[in-house]
């Protein structure tokens, strides 16, 4: 567990690592290649342990090294299974089957686990994979899969709606695939648009990412992906919320100014102040945050991209709890993503849920608890209350945090928090 001392405002700055949600579906588009793939700024998580794990499970060569260098070898792949063992751990997990398919012309992948936040069912990918030549059956747990004439075909497709994970399936599928594929309803999400251009720089032809639909020319091979991860957007935004929360001045290293863009507007309208430091060719630069003398109660809905992300709700749900006035939020993508709510309640937070909306009303501060984390973004949320509340906070079941965080407490020790990890008892 963690266990903060709340109540410090904090100061410096931060460095924000590679994305994981755009580490995980390039690691896995690596299996595309028969070629090795280097890719750089790939976060230390639990979930990229349990993907090189997996990686490695097919016959691949997958190692992680101190300086977050990816080295992918799929050369010799010689299993098809995805063991639940390991897919139940990590929901992006499915997102294999495209390129075993592509590459083996079979697989059997497990369905998957991940964080209990809602309904996310694979439907949509499989009708999709379906639609490019897949014969498909689910039984006992597993998704049976094979191409019979070897190979995907191009084919059009509409997403019955803009599902990141879907879209990333499908990409992969289209890439290698027989002639031209044209998917509509997509997503647009900044996570998608870095599978695209990593897979470009490999030699795929692909269009249109980043917006409703994508256009793909199928190629007969690629070659190894040698790119380097997008800054983590939610990090990012976990960071906005905290220096919110706690009213700290912190300066963000290494960010994206774009794919923050509809975090930042949320949080200017609650008050909080934001100067751009040089931004170099790629978008990327530093991101200084003033905080608010008087955090300012704003309403909020989540949304697919170019929304607000349901992957920051939870943290500025936690910024929420000690604004003056009332604020609505709506969560619109997963009907159980306010699991967070009683545990901020503990802590003195004032907040009521119906069907998806949260009524939060200010509080003029909140007080440590014992807490659990229920969820990768929940468990943010808690650390954002923990660091501002008074006196001590406990965090079970911080593997959650693990999941999607690197090194998260090391970085919020070097910015002046009290934090330090404990074995429950």
């Amino acid at each position: 567990m963690l266990v903060i001392e709340g109540g410090r405002k904090l100061s410096g700055e931060v460095v924000i690592s590679g994305g994981k949600n755009s580490a995980l579906p390039i690691m896995i588009a690596s299996l595309l290649s028969e070629k090795a793939s280097h890719l750089s700024k790939v976060p230390r998580l639990a979930d990229t342990e349990f993907l090189l794990s997996l990686l490695k499970s097919f016959g691949a060569q997958a190692e992680l090294d101190s300086q977050g260098v990816a080295l992918i070898d799929p050369n010799r792949i010689n299993n098809t299974l995805a063991h639940y063992d390991i897919v139940r751990k990590m929901r992006a997990s499915v997102l294999v089957l495209s390129p075993l398919l592509a590459r083996m012309g079979h697989a059997e992948v497990s369905l998957p686990g991940g964080c209990a936040i809602g309904t996310r069912p694979v439907d949509i990918h499989l009708q999709g994979l379906e639609q490019l030549g897949a014969k498909i059956e689910v039984r006992d747990g597993y998704i049976h899969a094979k191409l019979d004439r070897g190979h995907f075909i191009g084919a059009e497709f509409r997403l019955s709606l803009p599902s990141v994970g879907a879209t990333e399936s499908l990409v992969m599928a289209a890439v290698l695939a027989h002639g031209c594929t044209r998917l509509t309803n997509v997503a647009r999400e900044p996570e998608v648009v870095d599978l695209c251009e990593a897979l470009i720089i490999a030699g795929a032809r692909i269009q249109g990412h980043g917006s409703s639909v994508i256009e793909i020319s199928g190629v007969s091979s690629l070659d190894g992906i040698n790119y380097c991860i997008a800054p983590d957007r939610v990090e990012a935004g976990t960071f906005i919320a905290l220096a919110a929360a706690t009213k700290s001045p912190l300066t963000l290293k290494s960010v994206d100014l774009a794919d923050l863009a509809n975090v930042i507007e949320r949080f200017e309208h609650a008050g909080l102040e934001f100067r751009a430091g040089d931004i170099n060719q790629y978008g990327i630069g530093d991101l200084a945050i003033i905080p608010a003398d008087i955090l300012l109660a704003t309403d909020m809905e989540t949304a697919p991209h170019p929304g607000f992300p349901t992957d920051t709700q939870a943290q500025f749900m936690a910024a929420m709890t000690l604004a003056q006035g009332e604020s609505t939020i709506h969560e619109r993508i997963f009907e159980n993503r306010m699991m967070h709510v009683p545990e901020l309640c503990r802590m003195g937070a004032d907040i009521v849920v119906h069907h998806g909306m949260a009524k939060v009303r200010g509080q003029k501060a909140l007080l440590g608890a014992p807490v659990m984390a229920t969820d990768l973004r929940a468990s943010a949320s808690l650390v954002i209350a923990g660091l501002a509340a008074q006196g001590k906070t406990e965090i079970r079941r911080v593997y959650h945090l693990d999941r999607g965080y690197e090194a998260l407490d090391k970085k919020l020790e070097s910015l002046g928090a009290a934090i330090k990890r404990c074995h429950q008892e």
